[in-house]
């Protein structure tokens, strides 16, 4: 149950009686009616009521939605006090106002009920133009609700609110008993709360109901004790489940978040060697570095290389982030394969675009931790004047945003906004770099790595000299499988 949804349980249960229990000395609510009629009659004296004010059509059986205490009456809306909407736009509009001063009369906005606050608000009209709108007049102890926008909020106005009139947006309520006052707008609430369930426009809502609807619903009156603890339960309960809701909006923020929780103390746990058992028979990782080392030589013989592509800089023990398993070994990510940055073909050759090969873009590495697919694709001139990535290729965004990651499965080509590696695959397993890269650690490290210029830059040299954690060929492949395992258990838990 949401915190609204235990307001509004609250809500039903003071209405019909069964927030607080009845107490047998109460003045009965039917000594409060006779109580408003005299009031009603007064007003006819004075001629601020018509006589037929005073009619009251009887309220029928099936008019009446629940039961209620013997010590309770039903009575219609309208006889609990006058009610009034703003005026039409025409009737009211800014060429109207005129500047505050000692004259003016202040126009009632929309505002001050939402706010709850008298003061807000700089429109104003001349007493002359007031004289004209009297039947508009709103003075302390009245009740203003906003009607449009923000609809039922309710505001009472103080003893040092200014008189003044509403505007087109507001309703004014003038009871006839002030004492009934706080129940008036309990109950209020509750037919809100009615008309919106009615309607089937879930917590928000939508209108108030027409005068004449309004004015003819009945209500269930308390005599004005239980009134006065009814109120008071309210302001005791509701409280507590305002906290109820900020617990419950802390525990859906944790319940949102726990899964990419899971997922990065996971990679965390992959790249420090403590996912899956190491196993003495795997063929150690040094023994890949010497294999890596040794084709890299052989390119070089072959005029694939450079000879400065054999150096390697040395690894400090400042640099290494954790401890890893013995069977591992530190490595920079320029021994992983060939290390690119995209670029795009020119925009003014159309013939580079088409529908052959695809062209990855940031915007394509937002899909998160799954291989990804492109928007956008390069034409097979294009693809031949791009820099070519095979499939398994993992992208990486250098520039602005760093760190969006993604693995493709389809050969293609990237922008200059991304890093690529081009693993060798008969060394390293792609879909462990990739989650390498998506780990923790690896993300923290190529932030602090990228510039702090107003765009944040990682540029290929810096991301090639990054370390990682290599383990053995077959514990990566064990690694892979196991993050793969668990986090189709995770997502299990976003359903």
């Amino acid at each position: 149950m949401t915190a609204q949804q235990l307001k509004n349980a609250i809500l039903q249960e003071a209405i019909q009686g069964r927030l607080v229990p009845q107490d047998p000395n109460d003045e009965p609510a039917s000594v409060l009616l006779d109580k408003i009629r005299k009031e009603k009659q007064q007003l006819v004296k004075e001629g601020k009521l018509k006589k037929k004010d005073l009619e009251e059509k009887s309220i029928s059986e099936d008019e009446i939605p629940f039961e209620i205490p013997e010590s309770w009456e039903w009575v219609r809306w309208g006889m609990l006090g006058e009610y009034k909407k703003g005026p039409f736009g025409s009737s009211l509009t800014k060429s109207m106002f005129v500047p505050q001063s000692d004259e003016a009369v202040k126009v009632y906005e929309q505002k001050n009920a939402i706010q709850k606050n008298y003061s807000l608000g700089d429109y104003y009209i001349s007493k002359e133009k007031y004289e004209t709108m009297t039947g508009f007049t709103v003075r302390p102890g009245d009740i203003i609700v906003s009607c449009a926008g923000t609809i039922g909020e309710t505001y009472l106005l103080p003893p040092e609110a200014p008189i003044g009139i509403i505007n087109q947006a507001l309703m004014r309520a003038k009871l006839h008993l002030d004492s009934i006052i706080p129940y008036w707008l309990l109950h209020f609430q509750y037919i809100l709360l009615i008309e919106n369930k009615l309607k089937g426009s879930g917590s928000a809502i939508k209108n108030i109901p027409p005068f004449e609807v309004l004015k003819a619903m009945p209500v269930p009156l308390p005599p004005l004790a239980e009134q006065k603890r009814i109120v008071a339960k309210i302001e005791e309960l509701l409280p507590k489940v305002d906290e109820y809701g900020k617990a419950q909006e802390k525990l859906n923020k944790l319940n949102e978040e726990l899964p990419e929780r899971l997922k990065k103390s996971i990679l965390q746990e992959a790249i420090e060697g403590r996912l899956v058992p190491q196993d003495p028979n795997d063929e150690p990782a040094s023994a890949l570095l010497a294999k890596i080392r040794e084709e890299r030589k052989q390119l070089v013989k072959e005029g694939k290389l450079k000879k400065k592509d054999l150096e390697e800089k040395p690894i400090s023990e400042d640099e290494i982030p954790f401890e890893i398993p013995e069977s591992w070994e530190w490595c920079r990510v320029s021994l992983t394969g060939d290390v690119i940055t995209g670029g795009t073909p020119s925009k003014t050759e159309s013939k580079y675009y088409g529908n052959d090969y695809p062209f990855y873009k940031p915007a394509d590495l937002e899909q998160g931790i799954n291989t990804i697919n492109s928007v956008d694709s390069l034409s097979v001139e294009g693809f031949n004047h791009s820099r070519k990535l095979p499939e398994d290729s993992i992208l990486v965004t250098c520039i602005g945003s760093i760190g969006k990651t993604g693995l493709i499965r389809k050969e293609g080509a990237c922008n200059q906004q991304i890093n690529a590696i081009i693993p060798n695959k008969r060394l390293f397993v792609p879909e462990y770099l990739y989650y390498y890269i998506l780990s923790p650690v690896f993300q923290e490290t190529m932030q602090e790595n990228s510039s702090s210029t107003t765009l944040s830059i990682l540029n290929k040299n810096k991301f090639s000299q990054l370390l990682l954690a290599l383990p053995p060929l077959a514990e990566q492949k064990r690694i892979v499988e196991r993050i793969e395992q668990l986090f189709k258990e995770i997502d299990k838990l976003k359903k």
